[in-house]
């Protein structure tokens, strides 16, 4: 591990002026699940580390009239366990719960979820993170079984690997950044972006900018979220599907569609959404719908399988915020 300033404010206005306009200038230190990792194995070493972790304004789940607060701060554990969350949301609980490592939930939080870098074993290996030296992909020649299968056409090809970014999506959360110049909002799904050139970023967040706190609005949605994974053990998914229902009687007056790990982002599924529109859900149409949902899908050499595996995402996600209160 490179030396490294460490700093330790107590206030979002300390830690957004001890950013910098670069990202190996300084980086931001919450759990530490990911970073620590990544500074360990050399793959990112920024100049200073800025603790967050003693700034009481970050943390904390709440509602208001404007809806449920998430500080960035809170962790995977807080909002497992939030009756607060698991009323309304049930979707963001179940995806928090499929963290099933107790020290990561503990240690983790909903910012850091948000916030970490990709899975990919070439980016993890020092390769960057579109994995392609010389102009050549390792990924399209090499081992690619857990790579992207939706929005892979360009130079990326890693899944993202946030857990609760596809429930957010679909419920149509907005996120605050913070910079020593003010705060802006942005959507969930303006959040996350696909990288086109090395040195990018998977987020829209800025190198001096500090993500404060995520807002999901009240809306009275159907929700629920399913994973498919290879083992009940700490591991990332195969394939998720987050959906949020809004209900006339037994018809889906409108719906949201988002899978995660299948895509260099959480991928919405805008083809599920329209087809399931002004229909009553049965597990027929839950199965139409998600065939709609993977219809654009591009396997990669070795990763067929996870088409089927995220048909079955969405279709068992949909059946469950039927069922559910939301």
């Amino acid at each position: 591990m490179q030396p490294f300033e460490y700093a330790n404010p107590t206030t979002v206005k300390e830690a957004v002026g001890l950013l910098g306009n670069k990202w190996d200038e300084a980086a931001v230190l919450a759990g530490g699940t990911d970073l620590i990792s990544l500074m360990k194995d050399y793959v990112y070493s920024p100049k200073r580390l800025v603790n967050i972790k003693n700034i009481k304004e970050l943390g904390g789940i709440r509602a208001d009239k404007a809806g449920l607060r998430i500080g960035a701060a809170a962790t995977i554990d807080e909002l497992a366990e939030s009756p607060l969350v698991a009323k309304n949301f049930p979707s963001l609980a179940q995806a928090a719960r499929g963290v099933t490592s107790p020290q990561i939930r503990n240690m983790g939080t909903v910012g850091g979820d948000l916030c970490q870098r990709p899975r990919c074993w070439y980016y993890r290996d020092g390769q960057g993170l579109l994995a392609s030296p010389g102009g050549r992909s390792l990924v399209t020649n090499g081992e690619n079984k857990y790579h992207a299968i939706l929005g892979n056409g360009g130079p990326a090809k890693f899944v993202s690997a946030s857990s609760l970014g596809p429930a957010l999506i679909a419920l149509g959360a907005t996120l605050t950044l913070q910079s020593s110049s003010g705060s802006r909002k942005v959507a969930a799904d303006k959040f996350f972006v696909t990288p086109s050139a090395e040195g990018s970023r998977e987020i829209a967040l800025l190198p001096n900018e500090l993500l404060t706190e995520i807002l999901v609005p009240m809306g009275g949605t159907k929700n629920a979220t399913y994973e498919v994974r290879q083992k009940e053990a700490l591991d990332w998914p195969l394939a998720t599907a987050s959906v949020a229902l809004k209900m006339s009687g037994s018809t889906v007056s409108s719906a949201r569609v988002v899978l995660g790990h299948v895509a260099p982002m959480p991928w919405a599924a805008t083809q599920a959404d329209q087809f399931l529109a002004g229909k009553s859900l049965t597990e027929a149409v839950a199965e139409d719908a998600a065939k709609a949902a993977l219809s654009n899908a591009t396997p990669l050499s070795q990763n067929a399988y996870k088409v089927q595996l995220a048909r079955v995402a969405v279709k068992r996600a949909l059946m469950a915020a039927a069922g559910a209160r939301g």
